[in-house]
């Protein structure tokens, strides 16, 4: 499957590319396939080359034509590039490439609870924050957030490495209630098998985790990348000299953290508290 990093390929090279790769696969010319979709062979050509968009009906027929494990791998390379998500060219190279590709993620959240980890309400009141956004494009970034998550639920989820600061358990985002289910919500998915949750001490002495966000994402055919994420800026990089300070970051944090079961308990607790504040 698609897995190239390069950000400069936009969505339609990259459902091009991936039409030719599967078409060669089964040994056929373009002429072959066309008769096979019903199509003409410059069509298929121009798809190839990234310089026509496919229609819905044609990225169908792909998928039924080719059969591959996911049944509707070519429906969503044409949804990437009719509903591209919206962001810094920076972000949307994580979301599309890095991300659902990775088959370990490690990441720090000094102020939130881990974008992957949130419910719905807990996402709706942090999109609200922001005063630029209207309603109809919170609703759009909760929707494209809780998409995101399905990786964790797929047959093969990426082992999740979470670390968060303990005034994340604290701070007030869209009240007592939705404290309360996102931190519920926060210790189901602490006890999964790919997701391990650790508690990083509000008066811990690593002052490096203070600096800014971060994810790690180690993937099987890719250099490991990295996502850091601070105010106003972000940035996408598998440069070693940047990797190698996030890791040392993530090392320094971690040897601060609560346990993975103390960590639990502390998120239960946590939960009852804003419970007894509704």
């Amino acid at each position: 499957m698609a897995n190239d990093l390069d950000p400069r390929m936009s969505p339609a090279e990259r459902f091009g590319r991936e039409l030719a790769r599967c078409r060669k696969g089964q040994g056929l010319s373009q002429r072959r396939l066309a008769d096979r979709l019903r199509c003409s062979p410059s069509l298929v050509g121009h798809i190839e080359t990234g310089s026509r968009n496919p229609q819905l009906d044609f990225a169908q027929a792909c998928d039924e034509f080719f059969d591959l494990p996911d049944k509707e791998y070519f429906v969503r390379l044409y949804r990437r590039i009719h509903q591209s998500p919206s962001g810094p060219g920076w972000y949307v190279r994580w979301l599309e490439e890095i991300e659902p590709n990775a088959v370990t993620l490690r990441t720090w959240d000094l102020l939130l609870i881990p974008g992957l980890l949130q419910t719905e309400d807990y996402a709706r009141a942090v999109f609200r924050g922001h005063l630029a956004s209207t309603e109809s494009e919170v609703e759009e970034q909760v929707a494209a957030r809780m998409q995101r998550q399905l990786i964790l639920t797929r047959d093969n989820p990426p082992a999740l490495w979470v670390l968060i600061d303990e005034w994340g358990l604290r701070r007030s985002i869209g009240g007592a209630q939705v404290m309360a289910d996102q931190l519920t919500r926060l210790a189901t998915l602490a006890i999964r098998h790919n997701v391990t949750v650790q508690i990083v001490p509000a008066d811990n002495p690593c002052t490096d985790g203070l600096m800014s966000g971060f994810v790690i994402a180690e993937l099987s055919d890719a250099p490991t990348t990295v996502s850091v994420d601070s105010a106003g800026k972000g940035e996408v990089s598998a440069e070693h000299e940047l990797v190698a300070l996030i890791w040392g970051r993530y090392d320094r944090l971690r040897a601060e953290a609560y346990r993975p079961g103390e960590s639990l308990e502390m998120i239960k607790e946590a939960a009852e508290q804003w419970s007894r504040k509704t």
